[in-house]
């Protein structure tokens, strides 16, 4: 499994600001050259003709806390994404929306447990229960469940209470399309302005969907590997980003990944119209890891992942291992801050 050993003190627990300000560790794959500098310098490193591509998923404020009507005990629940209920006629009925949750004590939270939330305001009923998740359906509109109620889920490695900015720095400038429980970090580092000078070099700019999930903090275990299958998240290429690719590709572009959700995103669209597919949105489970053979994607821009992890599997795919634990390596020497409010890669 690949891994690398990494001081605690470079795991970030806050972003840079402004967000643009973050180092950027600029790695060519097919020398292993590396250069140090900071993310605003990243337009010096497109060509007009190139396209950037950008996941404009929107983290949802995720992260509830209630009590259980019978006993008063405390209840957290961190919402996965929405489900089928039971009577599998829809992801809402006129009993309210379902969604998968992790919750803690999850011992506790057997089929039919009721849940308040909101001092009472606002109830909820564990429906089910399977692998450690739990189906709990909520009445009333969820979306203001969660703007009332919801916290933003900040990943486990940031070892702080949330605050109050968290809100606002754990969501990327073109969040547009609610769903994911993480943020795709590598697009934290964007700003508005610097995707107007990115335009105005003459590179394009373009977007699509993945919801990321949960899983993309878990290590690789032995049933990914057997499998050759992860997690599934939900995804979407829109019309025109397909459009924007064939075009980019015809005039000798590259095709320039923000982050491992964006990747994860074309090669999947590749892969399924390579097999005659049209489907341009559903779900994804693809496992990219060393051997993988890219299709689309020409160069990307990533954080600094966790060992271990299909994230790390992945940028070793694309840059070859041994350069990507010489670059990680280096990074540690630099002391870069490491992970979601951490720097970033480029690789070229």
């Amino acid at each position: 499994m690949l891994t690398y050993d990494l001081p605690k003190e470079l795991i970030a627990q806050r972003p840079c600001e402004p967000r643009d300000s973050a180092r950027l560790l600029v790695l060519d794959r097919s020398t292993g050259r590396m250069d140090h500098r900071l993310f605003q310098d990243l337009p010096a490193f497109l060509h007009p003709g190139d396209c950037l591509i950008l996941n404009d998923t929107k983290v949802l404020l995720a992260r509830l806390y209630g009590k259980r009507a019978d006993t008063g005990g405390k209840v957290e629940l961190l919402i996965l994404r929405q489900s089928l209920p039971p009577t599998r006629s829809g992801a809402q009925d006129e009993r309210g929306c379902v969604y998968r949750c992790l919750g803690q004590p999850g011992k506790r939270l057997r089929p039919g447990t009721k849940l308040l939330f909101d001092h009472g305001s606002i109830r909820g009923e564990v429906v089910a229960s399977e692998a450690g998740e739990k189906q709990v359906r909520f009445e009333g509109k969820t979306d203001q469940i969660f703007s009332q109620l919801g916290e933003i889920p900040l990943p486990p490695y940031i070892r702080r209470p949330v605050e109050p900015r968290d809100a606002e720095w754990y969501q990327t400038v073109f969040a547009r399309e609610p769903g994911a429980v993480a943020a795709p970090t590598a697009g934290l580092h964007f700003t508005e302005e610097l995707l107007d000078r990115i335009r105005a070099a003459g590179v394009r700019v373009a977007f699509v969907t993945l919801h990321v999930g949960w899983g993309t903090f878990k290590p690789v275990g032995e049933k990914e590997i057997q499998d050759g299958r992860l997690h599934e998240e939900w995804f979407r290429v829109p019309p025109e980003t397909i459009e924007a690719i064939e075009e980019t590709k015809k005039k000798g572009g590259r095709v320039i990944a923000v982050g491992t959700t964006v990747v994860r995103t074309l090669e999947t669209f590749a892969l399924r119209q390579a097999q005659g597919e049209r489907t341009i949105e559903g779900t994804t489970d693809l496992f990219i890891r060393p051997g993988f053979e890219f299709r689309v994607v020409d160069a990307m821009v990533t954080n600094f992942h966790l060992p271990g992890t299909s994230l790390l599997l992945l940028v070793a795919a694309f840059a070859g291992e041994e350069k990507i634990l010489s670059a990680y390596q280096e990074a540690v020497r630099q002391k870069y801050r490491f992970y979601s409010y951490g720097d970033a890669m480029f690789i070229q």
